[in-house]
């Protein structure tokens, strides 16, 4: 295949961004200036160069409004929540399992990795934290065997999957041109394998500081970390106009606060069951593809959102919803709108959107820049699963390191389409490698300067030490899953 200036220019953007990913710096204003160059270099035309740029942010946006929407709805959910306590309620009991600080650990696993798994880690961990680690220091689990649990099994294990929402597999999944119940169905597995493995480590790693339950040590680390965070559990204040009124209020938020504790998780775990019973079964109707499982539950949180702000503001709920949900949109914004520009440069890379990006017409040829450079170099790409896999898993790796997670997705997801078919493994597989790579690393486990700073902040530890304390158990976990995707998957 001949490649024209347009594909060697793509090229080096290409290895542009991957550069300054290594340097930790942002990757937005190179990707929005590749997409320039190379739709002018193709084109031939400085105005059309402009309405590339433009159309590649709207492509982008179309395909990944999806993820927007449900992000929204699930801060929406927890916000309402909030209002009436039902997230306190919610994990109250479990402050009551922890009885000594090796019960606490296992605990703040599965506990974080359940509430990640359906409200997103950075929504949840100021939750887990106020109301969780400080119950976990008490019984004798170290302030840092609390910060790595949360890490581990929030940023780690249940964002790499992402399987509820499935935001991060639709990433990918959009960049690879294949499905992405492919590419979630293989990524839980391989979360969950690198998981198994860096939670026993990790476990390992802190069982000799865990002390006893209440003793002088687990109270002073206790006293410490309130000095450190000043968290307490926040109780939103009703501006009534009379004490009557916030009586009401009181009363009202103490019983449905108590209902919504126990419907919420009830209505979350039925979706989680049939979701999976439809892949189990092999469902004729009512299985889960593409976006699908992601819009059952975000309607289910959207119903949720309207029933828990009624019950409670009754008549205030025409204006509170309205908060909530645009709250919502500012935070889903501001976690991935930089991803959209960055999406919409390796969307180039595949003819599925290249059209639409560069205005062509619908008998026009449209190039697929980065899949027509693999497949160029397939001669020079050794045949080799082992070789595939791992050079798949260190570049999800590097685009980790700019502390985002996320913004690396397109890049793993394309490369991984463009070598279906030359590497001997298939795509949606690697696409689930590199996911792993980029989320463990840049989603909050591995990189100082990403949500792993919140995770620090909130258990009083330091960020540094937390990151290194995290990078064995979880290089470990990702080599093994690797190792276990190429030999099983």
């Amino acid at each position: 295949m001949e490649l024209s200036a347009a594909h060697w220019l793509y090229a080096i953007v290409t290895f542009l961004v991957i550069f300054t990913m290594l340097f930790r710096r942002g990757v937005v204003l190179p990707t929005i200036v590749g997409t320039l160059l190379v739709a002018w270099v193709y084109k031939g035309s400085f105005v059309g160069g402009l309405q590339a740029v433009f159309n590649a942010n709207l492509v982008a946006a179309q395909e990944l409004f999806s993820i927007f929407l449900i992000i929204t709805l699930m801060v929406a959910l927890l916000n309402s929540l909030k209002d009436i306590g039902a997230d306190e309620k919610m994990i109250a009991p479990i402050q009551k399992v922890m009885v000594n600080g090796h019960i606490a650990f296992f605990v703040l696993i599965g506990v974080t990795y359940v509430i990640s798994l359906f409200f997103w880690p950075t929504p949840a961990v100021p939750l887990i934290c106020t109301l969780l680690v400080p119950a976990a220091i008490r019984a004798g689990l170290p302030a840092m065997g609390a910060a790595v649990t949360v890490a581990i099994a929030g940023q780690g294990m249940a964002l790499s999957s992402d399987y509820i929402m499935q935001i991060a597999p639709m990433l990918s999944a959009s960049a690879a041109g294949i499905s992405t119940a492919a590419v979630a169905d293989k990524a839980i597995v391989l979360s969950l394998v690198t998981g198994g493995v860096a939670v026993p480590l990790a476990y390992l790693s802190v069982r000799k500081s865990i002390a006893k339950p209440n003793s002088e040590e687990s109270t002073s680390s206790l006293k410490a970390l309130r000095e450190l965070t000043n968290v307490t559990p926040q109780v939103e204040a009703e501006m009534s106009a009379t004490a009557e009124e916030e009586e009401v209020y009181g009363q009202r938020r103490e019983i449905w606060g108590k209902l919504f504790a126990v419907l919420v998780p009830l209505s979350l775990l039925a979706v989680m069951i049939f979701m999976f019973s439809t892949k189990l079964g092999n469902a004729k109707s009512g299985g889960f593809e593409g976006g699908d499982g992601a819009a059952f539950i975000g309607g289910v949180a959207a119903v949720l959102l309207v029933l828990a702000s009624v019950a409670f503001r009754r008549i205030h709920a025409l204006d509170k919803i309205s908060e909530h949900i645009t709250d919502g949109f500012v935070f889903a914004f501001r976690a991935m709108g930089p991803v959209i520009p960055i999406a919409g440069f390796f969307f180039l890379g595949s003819s599925d959107f290249t059209g639409s990006i560069l205005s062509l017409g619908e008998d026009a040829s449209k190039p697929a820049f980065l899949f027509d450079l693999v497949q160029s170099a397939q001669s020079a790409i050794p045949e080799n699963t082992f070789f595939s896999a791992f050079g798949i898993l260190m570049v999800g790796i590097i685009t980790g390191l700019d502390g985002s997670g996320f913004s690396g997705l397109p890049l793993v997801g394309a490369l991984s389409g463009a070598m279906e078919g030359t590497t001997g493994i298939d795509p949606s597989t690697l696409a689930a490698i590199g996911q792993m790579g980029s989320i463990w690393t840049g989603g909050g486990t591995l990189i100082a300067w990403s949500s792993l700073v919140a995770v620090a902040g909130f258990c009083g530890v330091s960020v540094l030490e937390l990151a290194r304390k995290n990078f064995i158990p979880v290089i470990t976990g990702l080599f093994v899953a690797t190792l276990f995707a190429v030999l099983f998957m």
